[in-house]
C-alpha cells in the first residue's frame, strides 16, 4: 500500500486512509515474521551484535503504546513489562544492553496477544482522536503516522536480519515471490550528469510525512560530474572478489580491515560459497548467483571496490555525496509521491522481494535511481540548518550525527512508506547489511568534514550547566548533589544516577563507588555522557547572544575522571517503567524528576525494590509542577484539597515514601543555568535523603 499524503479535505476520509494504511502495514510486518520456520527461531539471533528475532516482534508494537503514554494521548499502559523488554533496540551504541542474561522473553503466542491488544488500542485511537487537516507534527494523529511508519522501517529491517538467519530457520512465503530472471552481467558505463546549486531538506508544511533530520535546509553547489549508468552487480564485483581483493589491505580503510579482521570476509556477505564459484543467499532461498543482480555489500566493502577499481584504470572512483545524488535524482526527471508510481522501480514488493536485474527500471539513461537496493553513500548524515528534533522521538537522529554513520540513498524492494520518498534521509554504520548496494561516481566534488560539535541547543545548554563555568557564588549542582548522596551511603558498590542528563554527576559518584549505572530517557542527553567516556571530550556550543556562540571543549583529563569512567555505564531508560535488571543498588540519585514525570507515583511506589537494604534515596526536585508533564490529577503537591488545604510535595513524599522508607535529612541546594551571557536561571532544590528500611 502506498503511503498517506499529510493534506486533504475531509476527516472521515482521511482517518479512513490512516487506517487502513494501519492495518496494511500492520499485516505486512507480521507477514515477515511468517518467514521464521518455528516457534524456536524467534529466540535465536541472527547475528551477536543483535537482539533475538522475539525482540523485534515486539518491538514495534509497544513504541505506540510508549510514544502514546510519553504525549500523553493516553494514560493506561497495556503491559508495563513488554513495554520496558521490548523498548529499546540495538544500534552498537554504548547503551545498548544485549546481555541475554538480562532477558526472559515471553512466548510468541503472548506476544501475538499483546500486539492484538496494540492494534485494537490503535485502530480506536484513529477513530476518536481529534485533529485537523493538514495533519503537522504537533498533531496526536503525527503520534499515530510515526508509529506507522517506524512499523514500515521494521519491516525492512526485520527482512535484512531474517536474510542472515541459517537457511534452515526459514521458510518460503507465498507473497514474497523472488524475482525469477537473471542473467549475465551488464556492461556499465558512466553518465553525465549536470551539476549546480543543490537544496536539500523540507518545510514542516510539506505534505509527506518526514523524520526530524529531513526538516531545515542545506545548500551545496557542486562541479557537473559522472555517475555509474547501472548499480554495480554481482558480475561486476565478482572481479574483485577473485582477484583477492579481500585480501589485499591497500584497499581498505582503517574502518575497513576492522572489519575484515572481525568478520573473516572473503566475499560479499550473502554469497554462499559452492565448490570454485558461489550461489547466492535470496530471503528464503539460496539460488544461483544472479550476476546482473544489484550486489549487496556494506559501505566499508563498496569504498574498497572503489579503490580497487580506481588504482586498476587510473582515475578517482568512489561513492556518490548526499547531494550528488539530489542531481542524479534530478537528472532522472523522477516525481515525488504520490505522482511515483511504485509500479516504476522495484519497491514496495510490487514486482518482487528480491533484487532485480540492474537493467531493468531507467529513469532518463539512468538506472534504479530509487529502489532495487540502497546505494551507500560518501556522506555522513548530520543535520540540516534549521534541524529541531520531535519531543516524541527525541533519539531517532541524534545519536547517528556522529561522523560513524554513512547515508543510504534511493531505497529498496523492501522499502514502502517515508522510506521511499524523495527527502527520506537514513544512515547505517558502514560495516552494516542493509539490502544495499552502491553505484559509483568519477566527481572533483570533495566531502565536507565536521567537528562533531553538539547541536541542539537544550543538550548544549545541559552540558554547560553540567561541565561549564559556575556563576555567582553558585556551587555545581552535579558534584554537590553527588557527595552529599555519598555521603549517606552506608555501602559503595553499585549506585544509579537516574535523570543523568549529561553525565557529570555519575563520573562524580564514579570516584566513591565501585560501579555507576547513568540513566535517563532522552539519548540526546546519555549520548554527552557515553562520549565523554569513549572519546575523551565533548564539544558543545554556549550561547552568548542572539545567534553568537562560542565554542567549548572539556575532556576527560582536565575533569579529573579518566579512572573513574570505567566504573561508569550509561542506558536509556523511562524512571516509570525500568527494565528488570536495574537493581541491587546502595544509592539511588533522582536529580530534579519527579516533577517531570508523567507518572511519579509509579516511580516512587515502585523505587524500594531497585535497591539493596539500608540503601539510600535521594531526591531533588523545585517542585515546579506543570500540566505539560504531569497530569494534575498525578502531580505530588502544589495544589489545594476541597477543604481548601494546601498539599505540599515534601508531606506527600512522607507518606507515599513511608512504607519502605525512613527520612534521614533535607536541605535546599541551589543551582544556575546560563541561558546567554546575560541571563540566567537561578533556582532552588529541596534535597531529600531517603534510607530503606531492612525487611
Amino acid at each position: 500500500m502506498y503511503p498517506i499524503t499529510l493534506d486533504g479535505t475531509s476527516l472521515e476520509a482521511k482517518r479512513k486512509e490512516i487506517k487502513a494504511y494501519f492495518n496494511n502495514t500492520y499485516e505486512l510486518f507480521e507477514k515477515a515474521f511468517e518467514l521464521l520456520r518455528e516457534e524456536s527461531v524467534f529466540y535465536k539471533k541472527s547475528e551477536p551484535t543483535r537482539h533475538p528475532m522475539i525482540f523485534y516482534y515486539g518491538h514495534t508494537a509497544t513504541f505506540f503504546v510508549n510514544k502514546l503514554v510519553n504525549m500523553k494521548i493516553i494514560k493506561e499502559r497495556i503491559n508495563p513489562h513488554f513495554e520496558s523488554v521490548f523498548a529499546v533496540g540495538v544500534d552498537e551504541m554504548d547503551w545498548d544492553d544485549t546481555e541475554e542474561s538480562r532477558y526472559e522473553w515471553p512466548l510468541v503466542a503472548e506476544v501475538k496477544a499483546y500486539r492484538d491488544a496494540v492494534r485494537e488500542l490503535v485502530n480506536n485511537l484513529i477513530d476518536s482522536l481529534e485533529f485537523s487537516l493538514p495533519i503537522r507534527d504537533d498533531s496526536p494523529m503525527w503520534i499515530i503516522l510515526m508509529g506507522i511508519e517506524h512499523e514500515r522501517i521494521h519491516i525492512e529491517t526485520s527482512l535484512v536480519l531474517h536474510r542472515q538467519m541459517p537457511i534452515e530457520d526459514v521458510k518460503a512465503v507465498d507473497d514474497f515471490v523472488l524475482c525469477a530472471h537473471a542473467g549475465d552481467a551488464v556492461q556499465n558505463e558512466m553518465v553525465k550528469i549536470k551539476g549546480g546549486l543543490m537544496e536539500l531538506g523540507k518545510s514542516k508544511e510539506h505534505h509527506l510525512y518526514g523524520w526530524d533530520n529531513e526538516y531545515g535546509k542545506y545548500r551545496e553547489q557542486i562541479d557537473d560530474f559522472e555517475a555509474s549508468k547501472y548499480l554495480v552487480s554481482n558480475g561486476e564485483f565478482m572481479e574483485f572478489v577473485l582477484d583477492v581483493g579481500y585480501e589485499r589491505e591497500e584497499f581498505w580503510s582503517d574502518e575497513g580491515r576492522v572489519f575484515l579482521a572481525q568478520s573473516g570476509a572473503k566475499h560479499p556477505h550473502f554469497w554462499v560459497r559452492d565448490g570454485d564459484g558461489f550461489k547466492y543467499r535470496a530471503l528464503y532461498k539460496i539460488i544461483d548467483m544472479p550476476l546482473n543482480w544489484p550486489v549487496d555489500v556494506n559501505a566499508l566493502e563498496a569504498e574498497a571496490f572503489c579503490a580497487y577499481k580506481s588504482k586498476k584504470e587510473k582515475r578517482e572512483y568512489k561513492l556518490p555525496s548526499e547531494a550528488e545524488y539530489a542531481a542524479i535524482y534530478k537528472h532522472s526527471g523522477l516525481r515525488d509521491i504520490p505522482e511515483l508510481h511504485e509500479s516504476r522501480a522495484n519497491i514496495n514488493f510490487y514486482h518482487y522481494a528480491s533484487s532485480c536485474p540492474v537493467d531493468e527500471f531507467g529513469f532518463n539513461g539512468i538506472y534504479d535511481v530509487i529502489g532495487n537496493v540502497w546505494q551507500w553513500s560518501r556522506t555522513p548524515i548530520r543535520g540540516f540548518k534549521g534541524f529541531e528534533v520531535h519531543a516524541a522521538y527525541d533519539d531517532f537522529s541524534t545519536p547517528t550525527f556522529d561522523e560513524k554513520h554513512a547515508l543510504i540513498l534511493g531505497a529498496s524492494w523492501a522499502s514502502s512508506g517515508n522510506l521511499i520518498m524523495q527527502h527520506s534521509r537514513y544512515a547505517f554504520r558502514r560495516h552494516f547489511f542493509q539490502n544495499a548496494g552502491f553505484r559509483y561516481v568519477l566527481s572533483r566534488n570533495e566531502e565536507s568534514s565536521e567537528d562533531i560539535y553538539e547541536s541542539d541547543a537544550l543538550v548544549s545548554q545541559y552540558c554547560e550547566f553540567q561541565y561549564g563555568d559556575t556563576h555567582f557564588g553558585v556551587e555545581n549542582f552535579a558534584i554537590k548533589c553527588a557527595h552529599i548522596a555519598a555521603s549517606f551511603a552506608k555501602q559503595k558498590h553499585k549506585a544509579l544516577d537516574l535523570g543523568c542528563a549529561t553525565g557529570r554527576a555519575s563520573f562524580e559518584l564514579a570516584k566513591v563507588f565501585d560501579a555507576v549505572e547513568g540513566v535517563d530517557f532522552s539519548v540526546r542527553f546519555i549520548g554527552v555522557g557515553s562520549k565523554l567516556k569513549n572519546d575523551g571530550y565533548v564539544a558543545f556550543h554556549v550561547k552568548e547572544e542572539g545567534d553568537i556562540e562560542r565554542e567549548r571543549k572539556v575532556t576527560l583529563r582536565e575533569l579529573g575522571y579518566e579512572e573513574s569512567a570505567k566504573k561508569v555505564h550509561f542506558w536509556q531508560g523511562d524512571a516509570c517503567n525500568l527494565k528488570p535488571n536495574l537493581s541491587g543498588y546502595d544509592l539511588i540519585l533522582a536529580k530534579n524528576l519527579i516533577d517531570r514525570l508523567y507518572n511519579p507515583y509509579l516511580f516512587l511506589e515502585t523505587i524500594h525494590e531497585r535497591m539493596n537494604d539500608d540503601g539510600v534515596l535521594v531526591l531533588t526536585s523545585p517542585y515546579t509542577w506543570q500540566e505539560e508533564s504531569t497530569p494534575k490529577e498525578l502531580w505530588l503537591g502544589g495544589y489545594y484539597v476541597e477543604n481548601g488545604k494546601e498539599v505540599r510535595t515534601f508531606e506527600r513524599l512522607k507518606e507515599i515514601l513511608g512504607e519502605h522508607f525512613e527520612f534521614v535529612y533535607r536541605e535546599d541546594v541551589e543551582f544556575v543555568i546560563q541561558e546567554t551571557a546575560r541571563k540566567y536561571q537561578h533556582t532552588v532544590s529541596e534535597l531529600s535523603v531517603w534510607r530503606k528500611k531492612s525487611v
